[in-house]
């Protein structure tokens, strides 16, 4: 779709996605469009748009719900959002909506669309729609992982124990499996297989995390410092009303992607001399533990984008040569 075809659209569009049924508000029309949650509904929703193309697209994220009916408008080339409920919900709030339903919800999606402007979807290759479903999978088994070795370690029975133990060598070894698939996947790929040494490079940085990058963060190295931030949800924000000057503090984001940078921090904190340096720092200013690591955090990522975005190793970074003059 043209830029010029985006400026003449006139009207905006929300969509509820539901397990059964999708439902589409217009902004010029009162009716709601449903159909059947299914290819044949899908199709029929993206043919009523393709004649005349709306300004945005706006639907919701709903844990997987979505990515049909997400990957049928971008294949029709339609501008469409992928937003947070929470943020959508919190827009009908303020707007005065506090009734729910799928017809009320795919309305107040259409005036978010006008009102909010979100960020647009890229369509994404293939390689990288499986990366991020390897990616997730092996996160999901992990948590999986951690919650059955809570599970036994509150279990006394030697036949639970048993049981215990049978799963957790299951879990394992799937993702054990995972790890060689995502390892092969990378290095099949020359994007993935250039960035992700670039990134390993970095100590603190290793396949888990690099990997997660890749297929969650793909706009690293492709904006500035501050959209970064507030993708992976360490940007802070000022808590301030008239001379009251709150903490500010860090809100949304991506909170898979932020859970293995705080890992990866952790460990660069111990091993990696410039973000070491830079948490003895803050210490001695009296800062915050927890603050010291969200800042290193953001200093981190900070150096990785810079690092996909120039194509430098750890090494070539200038902050790392001026260590060994």
């Amino acid at each position: 779709m043209t830029q010029s075809s985006l400026i003449g659209s006139s009207y905006f569009v929300g969509i509820d996605v539901a397990k059964a049924t999708l439902d589409l508000a217009r902004s010029d029309a009162g009716e709601i469009l449903t159909v059947n949650n299914d290819p044949d509904g899908i199709r029929r929703l993206v043919d009523s748009l393709g004649s005349t193309p709306p300004r945005m697209i706006v639907i919701e994220s709903t844990g997987g719900l979505e990515r049909p009916l997400l990957n049928a408008l971008l294949d029709a080339d339609l501008p469409v959002a992928l937003v947070n409920p929470r943020n959508v919900r919190h827009f009908a709030i303020g707007l005065g909506t506090l009734a729910k339903s799928d017809p009320i919800d795919a309305r107040v999606l259409a005036q978010f669309a006008e009102k909010a402007s979100p960020r647009l979807a890229e369509k994404c290759s293939k390689n990288q729609v499986e990366l991020h479903a390897l990616v997730t999978c092996r996160r999901q088994l992990a948590e999986l992982r951690a919650m059955e070795q809570n599970r036994r370690s509150s279990t006394v029975s030697k036949t639970a124990l048993k049981t215990h133990d049978a799963v957790l060598r299951d879990v394992s070894k799937q993702i054990h499996k995972l790890d060689k698939k995502i390892r092969a996947l990378v290095e099949s790929n020359e994007d993935f297989d250039s960035n992700d040494k670039l990134l390993r490079s970095v100590p603190g940085i290793g396949t888990v995390v690099s990997s997660t990058l890749l297929a969650e963060l793909k706009e690293l190295g492709s904006t500035d410092h501050r959209q970064i931030n507030a993708l992976v949800g360490v940007a802070p924000y000022n808590d301030d009303s008239g001379t009251m000057k709150g903490k500010r503090s860090i809100y949304g984001g991506r909170a898979s992607v932020r859970s293995v940078l705080y890992m990866a921090t952790v460990t660069a904190i111990r091993c990696n001399p410039v973000i070491k340096a830079f948490a003895e720092r803050l210490e001695k200013n009296g800062k915050a533990k927890k603050v010291q690591i969200v800042a290193c955090m953001r200093k981190l990522l900070g150096f990785l984008n810079v690092m996909l975005r120039d194509r430098l190793t750890w090494n070539q970074l200038a902050v790392v040569k001026a260590l060994d003059n």
